[in-house]
């Protein structure tokens, strides 16, 4: 039996609409569905009406299905000869996992194709009229993790604060309290202007547009929860202007 393939497929931050044609082609050709709990499920309509769906959900702060068991999964799949297509939110290749993917499928004789998705740095702040770049007030992007490393080592944070760049922080929310001392402490100004985005681009979308010594406790009143994008940088002033994206809508 000849093996199958594997789509490692980029869903976007949330809004339906944002998922690429690859994207929706790929969904059409694969016989199983691996799906992340964090992906829209309106891409669901994109597939095939006997495709196998899988729930491998991963959200941060709870139980998630094990990495392991994911890639061990696909690979399984794939060699009964179906197409697969692992589908994560935002973009494979940035903090979701796609590189080691891709590793374990190649090195099991796996053919495997990386469909790159709207990753939440770039996709929140534009709905909410945010310019991650803007040449007046940055001289570039930064994209990091919110997670420690299970070293404990924390990042640069001098470096981060003296970049010159947007701060784009991913999964940063249940160490908010931390990042903002680490950019104070490193010398950041406190009237930084900060945005915090829970469910970005979805209907439910919450904003907290707030400066980096007053966004925790703001962040704590309004009550924001995970999945939530933190934006630190002179490019929050623009939050909310007129030619902001709206949320996605309620779909029939």
């Amino acid at each position: 039996m000849n093996k199958g393939k594997v789509y490692l497929i980029g869903a976007g931050p949330g809004d339906v609409e944002l998922l690429t044609l690859k994207a929706v082609r790929a969904l059409g050709e694969a016989d199983v569905v691996l799906i992340d709990d964090l992906v829209n499920r309106e891409v669901l309509q994109f597939t095939k009406t006997n495709a196998r769906v899988i729930e491998v959900g991963k959200r941060g702060g709870c139980r998630s299905t094990p990495q392991a068991f994911i890639e061990r999964k696909m690979v399984q799949l794939a060699v009964e000869g179906l197409t697969v297509a692992r589908v994560k939110g935002g973009d494979p290749y940035v903090f979701g996992r796609g590189g080691e993917e891709v590793e374990t499928l190649t090195r099991a004789g796996i053919v495997v194709e990386v469909v790159n998705g709207i990753t939440a740095g770039l996709g929140v702040p534009a709905a909410l009229g945010i310019p991650v770049t803007h040449r007046e007030f940055c001289r570039g992007v930064t994209f990091v993790t919110g997670h420690t490393a299970k070293s404990g080592d924390e990042p640069n944070w001098h470096a981060l604060a003296h970049s010159g760049t947007t701060l784009v922080i991913y999964m940063g929310l249940n160490n908010l309290a931390s990042i903002v001392a680490g950019l104070r402490g490193a010398g950041m100004r406190a009237s930084m202007p900060v945005a915090v985005v829970q469910n970005g681009t979805l209907p439910t979308q919450r904003i907290v547009v707030s400066q980096l010594d007053h966004v925790v406790a703001d962040v704590a009143r309004e009550g924001l929860a995970s999945p939530a994008l933190v934006v630190v940088g002179e490019v929050v002033k623009f939050a909310g202007s007129k030619v902001l994206q709206e949320p996605a809508r309620q779909r029939a």
